[in-house]
């Protein structure tokens, strides 16, 4: 009697920490599990590895023979995105430190850029050039359609963004696009705006057909925070560290989509694959000089001319695990 009590003490512990990381794993807005949700493994990452599963993620710009090569290796005839001007896509600006990925914006202007100038944008049309600023895009190389995305990130803390989207077959999903510092006067509030969108490229031209914009309580560069997104064939929920944020119905969608001259808005429909990056955005301001992009890193880090994305996981998960 004594002695199966004492193996039962004994393995108590082990049961309670089995069943703790079983609930570390479930979506912040639903701890309970209401929605019975299943973790997609193919698709989520820790980022807790020694190095970066390449099986799961494509990295855009990675170097052969002291130049960055731009071919997915499941699409080698696809022209693949080198970023834009005046940054551009780096294989080698990630790291893997203390359980986080993170995705590296470097002043680098030696760096072997493209010599073509990149799509005009805005009014008039600009055509910049690649230059000075290399950043880093990871790619998901596997595809799901429809759940609960999940990710635990701080943007950087500069004139760039520090993204969390997602592309499918003529779609795209933006789920955040953190712009994390502003120079200019009149967008005092860059650094706290989320917005999210959904664009349909089979579209010519302008092909946002759903957005929405809103002004947070944080600057988002500050502090780690949880952002969520469940997804379905009925519309999408915003999640902000657990909290429901916004949502918008398919019905929503395709009568904000409809008001603005498209068929219809809600085409993300299709299986989509993940996509992580840091951008230039030029109508809100370029990093001009090692010393302004690492304006508001820490002491004793503004000398090595990087800003940091920090990821500390991205989740998936889905009704089934497909």
């Amino acid at each position: 009697m004594k002695k199966g009590f004492f193996i039962i003490c004994a393995l108590l512990p082990l049961v309670q920490l089995q069943a703790q990381k079983e609930k570390a794993i479930l979506p912040l807005s639903d701890p309970n599990n209401t929605g019975k949700w299943v973790l997609n493994t193919e698709v989520s990452d820790e980022f807790d590895t020694p190095t970066l599963n390449e099986d799961r993620w494509y990295v855009v710009g990675k170097f052969e023979n002291g130049k960055p090569v731009y071919k997915h290796p499941d699409l080698p005839n696809k022209n693949v995105w080198i970023g834009r001007a005046p940054s551009q896509f780096s294989g080698k600006n990630y790291r893997l430190e203390n359980g986080k990925l993170i995705l590296e914006t470097r002043w680098e202007p030696d760096f072997p850029f493209s010599d073509k100038l990149d799509k005009p944008w805005g009014k008039d049309n600009t055509r910049s050039k690649f230059e000075n600023l290399t950043t880093a895009c990871l790619i998901g190389r596997k595809f799901f359609q429809y759940g609960y995305m999940e990710i635990k990130s701080k943007a950087a803390d500069a004139e760039i963004t520090s993204a969390f989207w997602a592309m499918g077959q003529g779609l795209e999903l933006d789920i955040f696009e953190h712009f994390g510092d502003h120079r200019q006067p009149n967008k005092l509030k860059l650094d706290k705006e989320l917005w999210w969108s959904i664009h349909d490229w089979t579209v010519k031209g302008n092909n946002s057909v759903y957005t929405e914009h809103h002004i947070l309580d944080f600057r988002v560069a500050d502090a780690f925070h949880i952002y969520g997104v469940e997804w379905d064939e009925n519309g999408i929920k915003y999640f902000i560290d657990g909290k429901l944020f916004t949502e918008a119905s398919k019905e929503k969608i395709d009568e904000w989509a409809k008001a603005k001259g498209f068929e219809k808005g809600y085409v993300v429909t299709k299986p989509i694959s993940i996509w992580l990056d840091q951008e230039t955005f030029p109508w809100h301001g370029v990093p001009g000089s090692k010393e302004d992009l690492e304006l508001n890193s820490p002491e004793g880090n503004k000398d090595d001319g990087i800003v940091d994305f920090e990821i500390e996981y991205v989740r998936v998960w889905q009704k089934n695990n497909i």
